[in-house]
């Protein structure tokens, strides 16, 4: 696969391309990826074993934030958010409104069955590991770190709200369950880590060296207990899986072009953090967040964006790659 990616990339050196670009190859990236498509299948294929598991999701996607924010000051956040007010509030209003608006309609009008899913996985929050993948893309990490402290204080508010005003004639949820389940989800998870950073600072650095094998424990719970409820449909509706996995490829080539766009004035550093703070979201919360208040198909669409969640790394360094090159040749001329 990557062969014929690096092929279509640059046909004189297909083999070697991604090499040239320092593309890092990281085994916990790939058995994390493993862990959560295997746990999907197998509670699909196992579901009387995944109903074990049923009334676990919630609880584990707390964990998981918890873990998330471990990495996470404050105080850095405050720092860069009074240094770059203007622009983190004007892209917040596109990811959090705009976009979400946008691409709900446009979805509506050409595939209906999945604009609920562009409305859920655009207008949730910026995923917690998004500031390491702009690290590896070189972007402006501090810029994306900010992004994802605010996206998360918001999206409790925010998303419920989307749904209530462009999406309450295709379904017919609590707006205040939706705010509740958001709220507990997000901000115990925060308030927990601030408080025990002041308390037990030692327990929270205990934590976070067994950080890897307990998210991967908490990811395969959440997908057995979250798929297991939709057996019987996937197994009726097979082509819904690959189906959802284009339209997650899809939407993360929109949203990587809709970040750069948004900085295209800017400096690269903070177009690719641009594509990282729209592409790389909380598709975990919406897993859960989606087998609580709406169906199989959104479920499944946010699971398979794990596909490009990673695989945003490749075209977005080959971008920098180009635009560097590029300022060099101009720059000698």
């Amino acid at each position: 696969m990557i062969g014929l990616i690096c092929f279509y990339i640059d046909k004189r050196h297909p083999l070697c391309y991604l090499r040239s670009m320092q593309i890092p190859f990281r085994v916990k990236d790939l058995l994390l990826v493993i862990v959560v498509l295997s746990s999907m299948a197998a509670g699909i294929i196992f579901p009387d074993f995944g109903f074990f598991f049923q009334a676990m999701p919630m609880y584990c996607l707390m964990a998981l934030f918890f873990l998330s924010y471990l990495s996470i000051s404050l105080d850095a956040v405050w720092k860069t958010l009074t240094e770059h007010r203007g622009e983190i509030l004007a892209f917040t209003v596109l990811k959090s409104l705009v976009l979400p608006i946008v691409l709900f309609f446009v979805f509506n009008y050409l595939a209906p069955t999945y604009a609920l899913s562009a409305l859920l996985l655009t207008g949730v929050s910026t995923g917690v590991v998004a500031p390491f993948i702009s690290n590896l893309v070189r972007g402006n990490s501090a810029l994306v770190l900010v992004v994802v402290v605010i996206t998360s204080m918001l999206a409790p508010i925010t998303l419920p709200a989307l749904i209530q005003a462009v999406a309450a004639k295709q379904v017919e949820i609590s707006l205040f369950g939706m705010i509740r389940m958001l709220a507990l989800v997000i901000f115990v998870p925060i308030a927990a880590v601030e408080i025990l950073r002041r308390l037990t600072p030692d327990l929270l650095r205990h934590i976070a060296k067994r950080q890897f094998p307990i998210s991967l424990m908490l990811f395969a719970v959440i997908n057995l207990g979250v798929f297991c409820q939709y057996s019987s449909f996937f197994r009726k509706e097979p082509h819904i899986i690959m189906m959802a996995s284009v339209m997650a490829i899809v939407l993360s080539a929109i949203y990587c072009i809709a970040g750069i766009f948004f900085f295209r004035k800017s400096t690269l550093e903070n177009q690719l953090a641009g594509a990282v703070m729209l592409g790389n979201m909380n598709n975990v919360l919406v897993i859960v967040f989606s087998s609580r208040f709406f169906g199989p198909v959104e479920t499944m669409v946010a699971a398979m964006y794990i596909i490009p969640f990673f695989g945003l790394i490749i075209p977005l360094r080959y971008y920098y790659h180009r635009k560097t090159q590029a300022g060099s040749l101009s720059h000698n001329e």
